[in-house]
Parts: C-alpha cells; sequence; structure tokens
C-alpha cells in the first residue's frame, strides 16, 4: 500500500515521436514539482515497428494491440525501477503512476482515441497504484481528449504577463496563458511537430533524427512545397482543435511531394520550417497577446528549429523551459504525474476551453496495485 501522506508521484510518457518512454520521480507536495530522478529508455526496434503499423489498419489488429501493451507495460516498468533505483526510493513510497500509454488512433470526430498501456500489468509489476487512460473521459464529455497539458503549463510557468508555452514532440501544442489580469487558459494542436522532421531523416540518413537540425541548416526551405503544405485545411482551423499521425504521416508527406523534384536536405529544411511557421502562424491569430513562447519537449534539443521558432514568433521572445528550470524533455512527463496526483484527489484535470469539453471532469483510472 501507498504511503497515505506521500506527494511522490511518477510520470510516464511515451508520445507520438515514437523514440520511445519518459519517466520521472518528483516530489509533487512543494508548490513548484522537485524533481528526485528522470530516466529514458528508447523503444526496441520491434516495439517501435510494432506501433507503427498499429497506426495504419490491418489485419489482427487487437491481437497485435494487446501483445504490444503487455510490451509497453514492461518497458515501463523498467523506467520506474530505474526512477526508484536512482532516487533510493521504495516503491511503497510512491503515492502512484501517472502512465499515458501509447496513441496509436486519436479520432475524437469519431467519439474514440486510444492510448495502448497495460496498466493492470504495470501495478503488477512495480507495486504501486497506477492511474492511466487519461483522454477519453474528456472525449465522453464531448471533448477533443487532446490537448491535456494546458492545465499544468498554467501551473509550472504562468508568469508576470501573458505567455504561449509550446510543446514540440511527434506533434506541437500550443498553451496559452494569462497574465494576472486574468482570464481563461486556452491550447490546441498546432500541427507537425517532429514527426516528419524524424521520417525524413530515417529515411535520407538512416538516423532516429536530425541532431541538432544540422542537416536541415545545410538545405534551403522551398516556398512553393512550404505553401503547399501550409494550405492543408488543419492549419485554419479554429480550437478547439487536435491532431495526430492520422493526418500529418508519411503518406501525407508524399502527397507534398508528388511531382517535386527536391533535394532531400532542402524537403527537411523545408519540414522544419512547416514546423515553426505552424507554431508562429498559430501564436499570432490564437495567443496574440503571449508576451513570449517557453518551448519543451524534443524539439527544444534542436537548435535549428529552434532559430526558426524565434524568426516565425517574432517578436515575442522565444526560450527553452530550461531557462525556466525545467528540462524540456521531462515535461509531458511531469505533467502526468501531476494529473495522477489531481486525478487521486478527485480534482479535474481538463481544460474545457481547450479541449471543447462540456465542463472539467477528473481524468484517467485507477489500477490498485
Amino acid at each position: 500500500m501507498p504511503m497515505a501522506d506521500s506527494e511522490l508521484f511518477i510520470g510516464l510518457m511515451s508520445g507520438t515521436s515514437l523514440d520511445g518512454v519518459d519517466g520521472v520521480l518528483a516530489d509533487l507536495g512543494t508548490p513548484r514539482p522537485r524533481l528526485l530522478a528522470h530516466s529514458q529508455h528508447g523503444f526496441a526496434p520491434e516495439l517501435r515497428a510494432a506501433f507503427e503499423q498499429l497506426l495504419q489498419p490491418g489485419s489482427d489488429e487487437l491481437h497485435r494491440a494487446e501483445v504490444a501493451a503487455q510490451h509497453l507495460a514492461r518497458a515501463y516498468a523498467s523506467v520506474v525501477q530505474d526512477l526508484l533505483l536512482h532516487a533510493g526510493v521504495e516503491a511503497e513510497q510512491v503515492r502512484a503512476i501517472g502512465a499515458h500509454g501509447q496513441t496509436v488512433r486519436h479520432r475524437p470526430e469519431a467519439g474514440y482515441t486510444l492510448q495502448l498501456n497495460g496498466p493492470a500489468v504495470l501495478a503488477e509489476l512495480t507495486g504501486i497504484d497506477v492511474v492511466a487512460d487519461f483522454r477519453s473521459r474528456d472525449i465522453a464529455a464531448g471533448g477533443q481528449g487532446a490537448p491535456l497539458v494546458p492545465a499544468f503549463h498554467a501551473a509550472m510557468f504562468a508568469a508576470d504577463a501573458p505567455r504561449a508555452v509550446v510543446n514540440v514532440g511527434g506533434i506541437s501544442n500550443a498553451t496559452g496563458i494569462p497574465g494576472p489580469a486574468g482570464g481563461s487558459v486556452t491550447g490546441f494542436d498546432c500541427g507537425p511537430g517532429n514527426v516528419l522532421i524524424d521520417a525524413w531523416a530515417r529515411r535520407h540518413l538512416g538516423e532516429p533524427f536530425d541532431r541538432d537540425g544540422r542537416w536541415a541548416a545545410s538545405g534551403h526551405t522551398n516556398a512553393a512545397l512550404l505553401e503547399a503544405m501550409l494550405a492543408e485545411p488543419y492549419f485554419a482551423l479554429a480550437p478547439p482543435k487536435s491532431t495526430g499521425r492520422e493526418l500529418f504521416n508519411v503518406e501525407w508527406l508524399a502527397r507534398q511531394l508528388d511531382g517535386r523534384d527536391l533535394a532531400a536536405a532542402d524537403v527537411q529544411a523545408t519540414l522544419t520550417r512547416l514546423t515553426a511557421r505552424a507554431v508562429g502562424q498559430a501564436i499570432a491569430r490564437f495567443l496574440p497577446d503571449s508576451r513570449d513562447v517557453v518551448v519543451c519537449g524534443g524539439g527544444a534539443q534542436n537548435a535549428t528549429l529552434m532559430k526558426l521558432l524565434g524568426d516565425e514568433c517574432a517578436p515575442r521572445a522565444v526560450l527553452s523551459s530550461a531557462r525556466l528550470g525545467v528540462d524540456p524533455q521531462h515535461v509531458e512527463a511531469l505533467a502526468f504525474a501531476w494529473l495522477a496526483r489531481a486525478h487521486l484527489a478527485r480534482r479535474p484535470g481538463n481544460v474545457p476551453a481547450v479541449t471543447g469539453a462540456r465542463g472539467e471532469r477528473v481524468l484517467g483510472a485507477l489500477y490498485p496495485a
């Protein structure tokens, strides 16, 4: 049984980049979360391939999905053991694990989103209560089920003036935090983050990502390709809105490239510019009062992308969340630790103005150890 007065929580995140699991162990009993340990495990190639195949319809999906979910639960459990070991903490000292799962379908217009997960297995393997399935309750209330990080962003990064927080994972999302004068927290998915950039790097470099954006920096943005990609109707939609690999995937990219003879480095430069332009245009349109833009997620490690975000978001200053004391790679995992704590306290975790839900809802389902 967890210690009733414990404020230690674990957050586990595996996102649309399909690069692996980020985990944090944090003390949430202080005004700002106090990080005790962080661990990151890359996906085994077989598990990554299984998730990639499940992103599209195929044969024997139910069996393949359940097998992948069990493997993910074991990967999660390995990260948890690392966190406990590095922090010198016993399992019974941890109140709960917030485990996001791996999104393989996001279809709020059809009334569902699917994050593969094995929370019962994770509880069994770790001996710690697990909170999972955070998105479906918001969708049941008419929401998009995403993004869910804006409430946490607002708790972590509030400032003395309106601010935008942008998470660049596989998909990029933005949170609008009002200043002291008040107002509502807002948020939405901007469009592709790293998903297309990484896919193009894998195809042409044989690498999982474009390290520091060096390859993109060697090419030139193709204005015609950029204009064609920005004509995608999603970019013109007003919030609430969310998206995923169902739209922005290699097939979408192939359609944009059809009939164009471009150098691979120029395509990479254009894809990186697309991510930055989509964020910059969305902030200018929907979060115009933002004084600055805080960037987190894997995209904050891409120096070329950060430079382009600075160009596209000007005159607003663009800074990494590291400048505010939170490593960009830790933010989403911390958010799901925070959402697990909210679930146990029966506090709402969604922001209806962000997701479009009919009201605030307690998110997640509990799997006791």
